[in-house]
């Protein structure tokens, strides 16, 4: 095993590495796999920044007391698209934090400099661990593969990472334990998602159209209690639109709550993005600081908090709520 103070190794899977008993302290190979309703949650609680408020004014504000050097590093960050202007950048960036905050509870971006050009690039959190202060990355051994070679066996390696050109990013704990929680269910609703197959009655010779006593109905009611249960404080309905027992209360009550932790999120997200520019700022100017917030084109928790009263006190209909939500 080798120890160095290197730059991190931008990997994201486990085709090519040999994850043994020691590397599974520090690794989860289960962090690369997406399961049904945990994948579907993390797409629709992300989603909210791929669509937001496009075209209605400016998104975000920046404060900063060097505006060269904010432009620099917020153009500096590699995107798979060219992206023009500020607020699509940190819209971007938004949403690319938050689906890795939601599946992993981290994300990091490193800053790379090459001919006084500065470029910051997201980071696996897979191996990623902080061990007495210091971050590492822990890379177990793989087989690096050449077109002109033989391939070449990798040992493990243990990486020092300079935190003063990481930027990291972490779920707040209120969202951690309760999205925890919420997947402990859905890992068991998957588990059993197609439990039901095995109650059909087989078909044979001598009776081709059997019955079957099993109460599906029963099933899917079970089922559908524990997915309310596990997402009750999440608000989320699982892209479900056809529920007779679910009243438009109900559901707005939900979709409030969906997008009071979006937002909650947001604004966590916006806080440490500012901490984290301004710390990367300062490797060139000392006093750099600078301040991301979202705009008054954006909604806020406190207007949330307020519909839902109204809604309470039966001040607003159905279709006020939806048409908020909805509207950005």
């Amino acid at each position: 095993m080798k120890i160095t103070r290197d730059e991190p190794l931008h990997w994201f899977g486990f085709r090519d590495e040999k994850v043994e008993l020691v590397d599974k302290i520090f690794i989860n190979p289960r962090e690369n796999t997406r399961e049904f309703h945990r994948g579907m949650f993390d797409d629709d609680f992300s989603r909210v920044f791929s669509l937001m408020n496009r075209g209605k004014g400016k998104l975000f504000e920046i404060d900063s007391n060097d505006s060269d050097l904010t432009q620099k590093l917020l153009l500096s960050i590699k995107k798979p698209h060219s992206l023009s202007g500020n607020d699509e950048i940190i819209r971007r960036l938004l949403e690319e934090i938050t689906q890795s905050l939601t599946w992993c509870g981290k994300a990091y971006y490193f800053v790379h400099e090459e001919q006084e050009k500065i470029h910051i690039t997201s980071l696996s959190s897979v191996g990623i661990v902080s061990l007495f202060g210091t971050l590492i990355q822990w890379v177990p051994k793989r087989v690096e593969r050449h077109w002109d070679k033989d391939d070449e066996d990798i040992p493990r390696v243990i990486r020092i990472l300079d935190n003063s050109r990481l930027m990291s990013f972490s779920m707040p704990k209120p969202l951690k334990r309760m999205l925890s929680k919420q997947n402990k269910t859905f890992s068991t609703l998957d588990k059993h998602n197609l439990d039901e197959t095995n109650f059909n009655a087989q078909a044979t010779y001598e009776n081709p159209n059997p019955t079957s006593d099993f109460n599906f109905g029963e099933w899917k009611e079970t089922r559908d209690d524990a997915f309310y249960h596990a997402t009750k404080n999440t608000g989320w309905t699982g892209r479900k639109y056809d529920s007779s027992q679910r009243s438009d209360f109900f559901d707005c009550h939900r979709l409030i709550r969906f997008r009071r932790n979006q937002l909650t999120l947001r604004d966590e997200i916006l806080n440490q993005l500012s901490h984290e520019l301004t710390k990367i700022g300062k490797n060139y100017k000392v006093e750099f600081s600078v301040k991301v917030s979202g705009s008054n084109e954006l909604p806020t928790i406190s207007q949330l908090n307020e519909l839902e009263k109204k809604l309470e006190r039966e001040e607003l209909g159905f279709k006020e709520i939806l048409d908020y939500c909805y509207e950005f």
